[in-house]
């Protein structure tokens, strides 16, 4: 793999990460994905160590303020929410799950050891599963990021003609800053699309895609 190809798959080739309060978990990773392998034990961490402290229903959640949430919502911890959250009616929160700040999680939402950057918004009816989400993203009702593969063989990634191999059993999506994902499309598992991408509604996407990519 050349140099190039290494740099494409780093955080930086698709998130800010300035004003991200987690950013250290990004730190000393070859690819973007190994971030996710990194959630529960940087949460466990915070808690441990005093950083922060459990303040949701004693389940090892932290819940920045300002963060509201609805009627219904379950969060299972380990599980640290940002400030200024939204968290809408019948929500589900799993396991090793890290919010930003301003980040809107819409009405039966379900998250699984994910990451979301800052204002990054599940718009309602979307499943999204370890997967990483950059700032500002949207992603439109009823879109599903998928993180399992039907013949159950780990996770890899096509890109330039190449299959890189995650070795990862479960791994749907990297999607970049200020990416828009249409309605009831579908990221498939080892699916890493750049910055400022647009994917059409009701679109299957896999695979690698550069940033400004129009994909449908």
């Amino acid at each position: 793999m050349t140099s190039g190809d290494v740099k494409d798959l780093q955080p930086e080739a698709y998130f800010n990460l300035n004003d991200c309060y987690f950013s250290d978990i990004f730190k000393d990773i070859n690819f973007v994905w190994e971030a996710l392998s990194k959630t529960k034990d940087y949460i466990t961490n915070v808690f441990h160590e005093g950083i922060i402290k459990p303040d949701y229903k004693n389940n090892f959640v932290f819940i920045g303020k300002g963060t509201i949430i609805q009627e219904g919502v379950q969060i299972q911890g380990p599980a640290v929410i940002g400030k200024n959250c939204f968290l809408g009616h019948s929500s589900f929160i799993r396991e090793n799950c890290i919010l930003g700040e301003g980040v809107h999680i819409g009405h039966a939402v379900e998250i699984k050891n994910s990451i979301f950057l800052n204002k990054a918004v599940a718009a309602h009816l979307n499943y999204i599963g370890d997967s990483i989400i950059g700032n500002n993203v949207n992603i439109s009702g009823g879109a599903i990021l998928a993180n399992f593969r039907l013949d159950k063989k780990s996770v890899s990634i096509k890109k330039g003609g190449k299959k890189i191999e995650t070795c990862l059993d479960k791994f749907s999506s990297i999607v970049g800053d200020d990416v828009i994902i249409g309605v009831n499309s579908v990221l498939n598992p080892g699916t890493l699309i750049g910055k400022n991408s647009l994917v059409y509604p009701l679109t299957s996407v896999s695979g690698f895609y550069a940033a400004y990519s129009i994909i449908k």
